[in-house]
């Protein structure tokens, strides 16, 4: 993990901060369920400790998933709370979608937003043309639009989630409240004693109960919310037995906050990251993900409550120290030991149990047999041995008086100098082709940067070739860094996109347009 670093004031910054002044009194507006009152210090205070809940599921039979996703406004529980906010299907997260390789998905997308919106299945391998996987489609308030996705034979297993990508309201959609998660299953069972789904976002929520707006300010910086939620809970509790291995399911639904995700006191086995599976699982210690990645994990449970934490992460701010670090005290919030996200109680022997609580005596059940090996599975073709149709530099830049398109002529998010157009094509690409592109990152902040439809093989970070074939759909290039990344278009043609997953700077136009044909 990246540690906070004193960065000096260089004259960019200094540029930026002159920006910032002038911005932070910029209200950003917002078409959903907002609050009008100010920030101010009356929050929504969370009630901690619920049994963790399971999003709904929909599983596809004989071939086929048959989906109606209404976006709409409502009443939700969040963080133990009554609340205003958005979700899918009177839920947030919206209902779990199950699938299997090669599986013809549709989705009935109804709007019942105030504001127009659509959809993006995040991570699937999937064509992005007509009804596809196309952000370009408009669905506006009170339309219906049919979505249909074939899956390959051989799309990868793996955890993948579907958000809106409306330009322009992206960040403010999901920070409200709309997204889930789909699961593409294994070829073969793996034996787990339990399967756990955990979407973890941010908000923040006024005394009423209603999401607050943020100023022009925070979606430079990128917005972190005052709550970090576990599938809409603030710090939900939940059991196992001692000895028998979980499979959690993890995604990082955050509009900007990184997650350095720990579970001291179990045994945690990492199966992949975003379409990537490993051949065989790698013991791990601690989980980093950027908003838009998602872990698949094994845990082998012992003894004992653990608490599933995410660390204060520095990802680098505007001007340096503009981005105000969360309050300590906060439970709900990062601070030095990180912020409590979910709680898990492992019944068995209580020698190593902190619970002032005592075990019933099923808590003393002898713990069971070892769990099975984990089936193997085919891992994605090596890259770095292909030869290369193209050589790219992208280069991911935030700077005052950069653009005058969103940044309002204060601030521009661009990469390779421009600003998001739907009615330009930034990149073409042949397809059946694979080529290297080079992301750089002269800015003073980490940008995430996203590639739809067709993975990314990490090849190289920070000047260091990767000993091991990486693959992600989100790959983190740092402030003042680089990272190389082999793609191959195959598969599918048409027109998509790629941009920073901090979704405020997408929003803001760090956002590019791809044509493969």
């Amino acid at each position: 993990m990246r540690r906070p670093v004193t960065r000096p004031l260089s004259r960019r910054s200094a540029l930026l901060l002159g920006g910032l002044g002038a911005a932070a009194t910029t209200v950003g507006g917002a078409g959903v369920w907002w609050s009008l009152a100010t920030r101010s210090s009356s929050r929504t205070a969370p009630v901690p400790g619920a049994e963790l809940s399971q999003p709904s599921e929909l599983r596809s039979s004989g071939g086929r998933l048959e989906v109606r996703l209404e976006a709409g406004p409502g009443q939700f529980q969040l963080a133990g709370r009554q609340s205003r906010a958005l979700g899918y299907n009177g839920g947030i997260p919206g209902p779990t979608l199950r699938l299997r390789p090669g599986d013809l998905l549709s989705i009935r997308l109804a709007n019942s937003l105030d504001q127009t919106t659509n959809l993006h299945v995040h991570g699937l391998h999937v064509s992005p043309e007509g009804s596809g996987d196309n952000v370009f489609v408009m669905v506006n308030p009170g339309a219906v639009h049919e979505y249909e996705y074939r899956l390959p034979a051989d799309h990868p297993p793996g955890v993948y989630w579907y958000h809106p990508h409306h330009h322009g309201t992206v960040a403010d959609q999901i920070f409200a409240g709309l997204f889930g998660a789909i699961i593409v299953e294994d070829p073969e069972p793996m034996a787990v004693s339990s399967e756990r789904i955990l979407v973890i976002s941010d908000t923040t929520l006024d005394a009423g109960g209603n999401v607050v707006p943020v100023s022009q300010m925070e979606r430079m910086l990128g917005r972190e919310g005052e709550l970090v939620l576990v599938n809409g809970q603030s710090n939900p509790e939940f059991t196992a037995v001692a000895g028998t291995r979980e499979r959690w399911r993890m995604i990082n639904a955050c509009v900007a906050r990184y997650l350095s995700l720990r579970l001291d006191g179990q045994q945690l086995q990492l199966l992949g990251m975003d379409s990537g599976r490993y051949r065989t699982p790698s013991d791990v210690e601690e989980l980093f993900l950027t908003p838009g990645n998602r872990a698949d994990v094994l845990v082998t449970t012992a003894a004992g409550n653990s608490v599933l934490r995410a660390a204060y992460y520095d990802r680098g701010s505007m001007a340096g120290m503009m981005r105000q670090r969360p309050d300590p005290r906060q439970p709900n919030q990062p601070g030095a030991a990180g912020a409590a996200l979910a709680t898990l109680r492992v019944a068995g022997s209580t020698a190593s149990s902190p619970s002032t609580l005592p075990p019933s005596p099923s808590q003393l059940a002898p713990s069971p047999s070892p769990p099975a090996p984990v089936p193997a599975v085919r891992e994605p073709d090596d890259l770095r041995s292909a030869a290369v149709a193209a050589h790219r530099q992208l280069t991911l830049s935030s700077g005052a008086g950069m653009g005058m398109g969103m940044g309002g002529g204060m601030m521009g998010f661009t990469i390779n100098g421009r600003e998001f157009s739907t009615a330009r094509t930034d990149t073409t690409v042949a397809a059946g082709s694979v080529e290297e592109w080079t992301l750089t990152n002269p800015s003073p902040m980490d940008h995430p940067f996203h590639l739809h439809v067709w993975p990314m093989q990490v090849v190289e970070e920070g000047g260091r070739a990767l000993d091991r074939p990486e693959w992600r759909d989100v790959v983190n290039v740092p402030a003042q860094g680089r990272v190389k990344v082999r793609v191959a278009f195959k598969d599918f043609a048409g027109r998509s996109v790629y941009h920073c997953h901090i979704l405020d700077h997408e929003d803001l136009g760090m956002m590019g347009v791809i044509e493969v044909r």
